[in-house]
């Protein structure tokens, strides 16, 4: 089982032919991604990467059957895209795309939301299922497959968990890097729900930042809901008092934006806190019950 992506998954990809899209579409084959395609707009009928190219979404969907896509569309265009993969029955959106204006993503928010589809991003790392599918622009080697979900808000802190968990031995599900900027698809909570349903993920990850209440809510649903053991970090905590990280600057939520306060509410959510991401390997191996 796995969240999101998997082997079975037909991914394309948006912005394909650009140098952005060839260079991750080429990684994401390589890795083993079943990338069936891409869209650049009057390109289509070529091939690239020895993959169709189609002159839209819908074109793609028809001709290969898709299910997920990633889009590498300048940002001008980037929300554009999203709707125009929601209205085509894309059921998964992956958008790396950053810079984003907030008020495109506000109604691309609003418009897909009459979709059967799920939105990870903007300004993400995208998703990977270890061994069988990376959709983004991760380092797949990282990546092994085991029974640990991660959810993040960084990129990077999603490569460096992975890793941790990896030495300390112990292996991946799904990783799920859901972007940074205000206004986003899947949330933290969100994410964690998919992993804690997930019967293959026996314990979750959960990376956050200053700025905003997306971890609070989880930690909130995780009290309530949880039924796996989770160990949470929050980056930024040597930030001046009222500074954010990256996109998400735009959301000031008070007091409880710090890293200090989100730690709190984390334990008294039952999450396992570590204030270093050096130590989220060995806090998971210990919960685990798993020897580091």
């Amino acid at each position: 089982m796995s969240v999101l992506v998997n082997k079975d998954s037909k991914i394309i990809v948006q912005g394909f032919t650009g140098g952005e899209g060839t260079f991750h579409a080429g990684q994401m084959i390589e890795y083993g991604s079943n990338v069936v395609g891409g869209v650049t707009p009057g390109k289509g009928g070529q091939t690239h990467l020895d993959r169709p190219v189609f002159n839209t979404v819908e074109d793609a969907v028809k001709e290969t059957g898709a299910d997920v896509t990633i889009i590498f569309v300048p940002p001008a265009f980037a929300a554009d895209a999203i709707m125009e993969a929601a209205n085509a029955g894309i059921k998964v959106i992956i958008t790396i795309t950053e810079g984003i204006p907030v008020a495109d993503m506000i109604r691309a928010k609003d418009y897909i939301s009459a979709f059967d589809c799920r939105l990870i991003g903007p300004n993400c790392p995208g998703v990977i299922t270890a061994d069988e599918a990376k959709v983004g622009i991760m380092p797949g080697f990282i990546f092994k497959k085991g029974n640990i979900g991660i959810v993040s808000k960084s990129g990077t802190l999603t490569y460096e968990a992975a890793d941790q968990v990896v030495k300390a031995g112990l292996g991946i599900t799904t990783a799920i890097g859901i972007g940074g900027d205000p206004i986003i698809g899947t949330t933290t909570k969100e994410a964690v729900e998919l992993l804690m349903a997930d019967p293959d993920t026996h314990g979750i990850i959960m990376i956050g930042e200053i700025g905003g209440n997306l971890e609070a809510k989880a930690a909130a649903w995780i009290k309530e809901n949880g039924t796996k053991p989770v160990v949470g970090f929050i980056a930024g905590e040597t930030a001046p008092k009222g500074r954010t990280m990256g996109h998400a600057g735009a959301i000031v939520g008070g007091e409880d934006d710090t890293a200090e306060a989100k730690k709190r509410i984390m334990r008294e959510c039952g999450i396992h806190v570590v204030d270093s991401p050096a130590e989220i390997g060995t806090k998971m191996a210990e919960v685990m019950g798993v020897n580091a």
